[in-house]
Formats: structure tokens, C-alpha cells, sequence
């Protein structure tokens, strides 16, 4: 089934995906012990009352992104599929979904240590923790969008794409002022 099949589905948060994070944690420190700084649960299933489309997003921080290709086969029997950098340099971007080859478990995404690409990710994610009034406007337009494209990621993806920018900005200005 291609991305354009796949169903859009925001739900109401639930203290699942923290149980959820924590043991895909414990696998990836399994293979990738060496390399690790730090492991986050970044994204929507991290802001506690957030509606979320139910993929648990994960940041790994590692000591050198390059060392990352070489654990691909322990990625692969984690059942990780390697996307590259997808999109955005020094990153190494993994999907796991589950058996049904459709839906989207976990999104890895792994940056260095103390990259700008890391510290966005925690702002952001801080941010809407700290703002809940944000937080909800953040859950309302997604689940918005995926009632008007169940079955477009893509516009999905779009529409949200200004108003996560602004919270970015904010986010970012906040970050460093604290």
C-alpha cells in the first residue's frame, strides 16, 4: 500500500506512548550503546494531552552521525528501515511500521549531539509542553486536517507546515532566552 492509501488518523492522547517510548528505547540501546548521547520522545505523542496521530516520535543523539550507517543491519532486525538523511542534511531518518507494512509505528529521526536540528526539536517540543493554549491550537489543526485529507499525508504534512514555522520561531527565541 503506497503513502497516498495510508489512512490519516489523529486520536486523543494517551499515557500509552510514553510506555511505548521507553521500550523502543531499551531496543535501540540495544545496537546503538556506543554511539549514544541522549534519547528523546520528541513530537505529539510527547506533549501529554496532545491529540496525535499515534507514531511515536523518537531523536536520538549521537556522538558522530556518521558511525549511524554503520549499524544498519541492527537497525534493519530492530525492523527499521533506513530513509538517509530524508531531506534534511545530517540527519539519518528511520521508519518502523508494523506488520501490516501500512502503519507507522515509530519515526527515528538522528542527529549529532547538540546539533541545531537536535536543540529545534527539543524547543519545539518544550515549547507546546510549556504552552498548553499552543499545544491545543497545535492538536485542533491537526485533527482538522486529517478529517479534511484521510487519505493525503502529503496535504496533511502541508497544511500544518505554517503554523508549525511559527511555533518554531517561538519556540527557538524561547529556548535560548531560558
Amino acid at each position: 500500500m503506497n503513502q497516498k492509501n495510508r489512512k490519516v488518523e489523529v486520536v486523543p492522547y494517551t499515557r500509552d506512548w510514553v510506555k511505548q517510548f521507553e521500550k523502543e528505547s531499551l531496543r535501540l540501546k540495544q545496537v546503538l550503546s556506543d554511539l549514544l548521547v541522549n534519547i528523546h520522545h520528541v513530537g505529539s505523542t510527547a506533549i501529554q494531552g496532545m491529540w496525535a496521530k499515534p507514531t511515536i516520535d523518537m531523536m536520538l543523539e549521537v556522538k558522530n552521525i556518521d558511525q549511524v550507517d554503520l549499524h544498519m543491519d541492527q537497525m534493519t532486525s530492530l525492523g527499521y528501515e533506513s530513509l538517509g538523511e530524508n531531506g534534511m542534511k545530517g540527519r539519518r531518518y528511520f521508519n518502523r511500521l508494523a506488520e501490516d507494512g501500512v502503519t507507522h509505528l515509530t519515526h527515528l529521526h538522528v542527529f549529532e549531539h547538540g546539533s541545531v536540528s537536535a536543540i529545534r526539536h527539543l524547543a519545539f517540543r518544550d515549547f507546546l509542553r510549556a504552552h498548553e493554549e499552543l499545544a491545543d491550537f497545535y492538536g485542533q489543526l491537526k485533527t482538522k486536517l486529517s478529517t479534511q485529507f484521510p487519505y493525503d499525508i502529503e496535504s496533511y504534512i502541508e497544511g500544518k507546515e505554517v503554523a508549525i514555522k511559527k511555533i518554531e520561531e517561538q519556540a527557538l527565541i524561547w529556548w535560548y532566552e531560558n
